[in-house]
């Protein structure tokens, strides 16, 4: 087969460049990508009103083989999701501050079943590996994951654990060749299943280093780590209002890292007092101010 290419994107650009006949093709098939994926030639032709040679054609001009690699490429666009095609409709009706409460609503019900997904025993666990550890490397790809990941830095360094992040696919697996038995590895990804990351993690595995998952229940990371620490995504048809994902990650981490606080208190609270006085000498300002974050 030929290199894959978005062919939605391509029957948009080339649709204007067409025959007649074919441009009625290209109509047909975005005005229902779905049905257009799972129809025959000659339902497809029939729609468009038009032979079935001018779909083969079509078909070609699109840069396909024949009619049957066409389809294909177009089932696997089709498999995305109709919401990505349909956006604009998905668009609540009101107007600020109604779609405010869209975004606070989604937040709100993501926190809510996460909640419930939130294991004590595995808590402690994660703590208990993290403040034992030689060294802490945290791995995040994508947007949220990679976000987390660094934030899981920012968390782990006010307590005074040794910790570093990574996110580069490469440079994650050199670093775990270099790992050991001593060290743990904590991993951020909303899906648990991007072929990068699970590579990565499976060679530090092969060296026998603890790995902490906050990841999807069910996904193949989660049944690679050694405490999982589960998370739920609820993805809307509102495909313009950033994922709330990233907030059910945040709530596991802060979780976590309150639990490593409280199992070495009063490392935890000598660290802290350092940390407020060096920055209130800094900076100045109230008893209330927050530590760096």
């Amino acid at each position: 087969m030929a290199q894959a290419f978005d062919i939605v994107s391509r029957i948009t650009e080339r649709s204007g460049q067409l025959r007649l006949a074919e441009q009625k093709v290209a109509e047909a098939i975005l005005s229902d990508l779905s049905f257009a994926a799972s129809a025959s030639i000659g339902e497809l032709a029939l729609k468009a009103g038009v032979s079935l040679a001018s779909v083969t054609r079509f078909a070609k001009a699109m840069g396909c083989r024949d009619v049957r690699e066409f389809k294909f490429m177009l089932a696997q666009a089709v498999a995305v999701g109709q919401r990505f095609f349909d956006g604009v409709k998905t668009i609540p009706s009101g107007q600020p501050p109604e779609l405010i409460d869209v975004v606070y609503n989604d937040i709100h019900a993501v926190l809510e079943v996460n909640r419930a997904l939130i294991n004590s025993d595995a808590l402690a666990r994660a703590a208990e590996l993290l403040r034992d550890a030689r060294m802490i490397y945290s791995f995040g790809m994508g947007g949220g994951s990679t976000m987390m990941s660094d934030e899981a830095r920012y968390r782990l360094v006010r307590l005074g654990r040794p910790v570093a992040t990574y996110h580069d696919a490469l440079l994650q697996r050199m670093v775990a060749a270099t790992l050991d038995k001593n060290d743990v590895l904590l991993v951020f990804s909303t899906t648990g299943n991007v072929p990068e990351l699970l590579t990565n993690c499976e060679v530090a595995k092969e060296y026998g280093v603890k790995m902490i998952g906050i990841t999807a229940l069910g996904s193949p990371l989660a049944g690679m780590v050694d405490v999982l620490l589960p998370i739920k995504t609820l993805e809307t048809d509102f495909i313009f209002k950033p994922s709330s994902s990233r907030y059910a990650m945040m709530m596991v981490l802060d979780m976590l890292v309150l639990e490593l606080a409280l199992l070495q208190k009063d490392r935890s609270q000598e660290q802290l007092r350092r940390l407020k006085y060096v920055l209130d000498m800094h900076r100045g300002g109230g008893d209330r101010q927050p530590l760096g974050d």
